[in-house]
């Protein structure tokens, strides 16, 4: 009898969640280059579909799991009170010291997130493999931290680059580029044994674990395009954003749909339906990008208006607190999935 595939979902919306959000990046890079846009500015059309409607958006889909719950809300105050009001404090106080600063402290917490959210994809489906050997729980973890660090680590060896996280300059370095020679053998040794051990599975047992092999796979394709392989705005942000912003909207939904009905705002929304949920994160996305050009950024006058002019230190007290969605994003995920995987 054939082994039944662990899903995090289902086999159709794993496939999609997953692969197809890859596939969608790699075939978009493909078509930017085609149309010489790999070296141009983020077309304002691309911006809005990708950085506002997934990437802003997503970030914005943990409140259906933390602050529009009330009955999360209740059971954890103190963490809802005081991640927030910490994160702001700090980052005014980085930001009033140096601006680059804060800035830095951010993209590395912003790269951890990013760095972890690939590590708990892999996580989630490990713990939906029953008898899963150490060896391999072992070799899945060192695989896909090495798929995301090793081309962090040869980024930060060849800086600057075309494209930055945040801002230009957030990276420190550049750091010696020997050391990403050095363990470029460790990185691709690595791949190696991770893809011929699941051979040896599917010869061994008759089984492949379809859904983690792709987010190996998908993962070191989009990082090693994204960071070495293009020097490029446009092939970084879609490459970086869609596979880590689609993924996620998926998870907060379902997860959230599989579990006892919520109450507040949280319980109404999952009532509305995903369209209604969709289109109020890409509004809510609207409104903060909206509020970061009037006050800092200054990048789209024609969409949202000449802006103000802000002082030193209105910049130190409004920069974290515009910021505060994905501070307190990257802090509360460590948090709000250390439950049960989804069915």
């Amino acid at each position: 009898m054939a082994r039944p595939q662990p899903w995090l979902f289902s086999r159709n919306l794993d496939l999609a969640a997953f692969g197809g959000s890859a596939l969608l990046a790699v075939a978009l890079t493909g078509i930017g280059w085609k149309l010489g846009l790999l070296h141009t500015p983020l077309p304002l059309w691309a911006w809005l579909a990708v950085v506002v409607a997934v990437d802003v958006a997503h970030v914005h889909a943990t409140w259906l799991r933390t602050y529009l719950d009330l009955a999360e809300l209740r059971s954890h105050p103190w963490r809802y009170t005081l991640v927030p009001l910490a994160a702001w404090g700090f980052g005014a106080l980085l930001h009033s010291q140096s601006s680059q600063l804060f800035w830095r402290v951010l993209a590395y917490l912003a790269v951890f997130h990013f760095v972890r959210q690939q590590a708990g994809w892999v996580a989630l489906y490990q713990r939906q493999e029953a008898g899963l050997s150490r060896l391999d729980q072992h070799l899945d973890r060192a695989t896909i931290y090495a798929a995301t660090l090793w081309p962090l680590l040869w980024w930060h060896g060849h800086l600057p680059r075309a494209f930055a996280w945040f801002v230009e300059g957030d990276f420190a370095g550049p750091t010696a580029t020997w050391l990403a020679t050095l363990t470029l053998p460790v990185y691709l040794a690595l791949l190696l044994a991770f893809a011929g051990r699941q051979l040896v599975r599917w010869r061994s047992e008759a089984f492949l674990p379809a859904g983690k092999a792709i987010i190996v796979a998908t993962t070191a394709l989009t990082w090693q395009l994204a960071i070495v392989a293009f020097n490029s705005d446009w092939a970084f942000t879609l490459l970086n954003v869609l596979p880590h912003g689609i993924p996620y909207l998926v998870l907060v939904w379902r997860r959230s749909r599989g579990e006892p009905a919520k109450s507040g705002a949280a319980g109404a929304l999952m009532k509305a339906g995903p369209l209604v949920f969709g289109a109020l994160l890409i509004l809510v996305a609207f409104g903060e990008e909206w509020l970061w050009d009037l006050g800092i950024w200054h990048d789209h006058p024609a969409l949202f208006g000449k802006g103000w002019t802000l002082g030193l230190l209105a910049q130190a007290l409004l920069v974290p607190l515009l910021a505060l969605p994905q501070a307190t994003h990257y802090l509360l995920d460590g948090f709000i999935w250390k439950q049960p995987g989804p069915s």
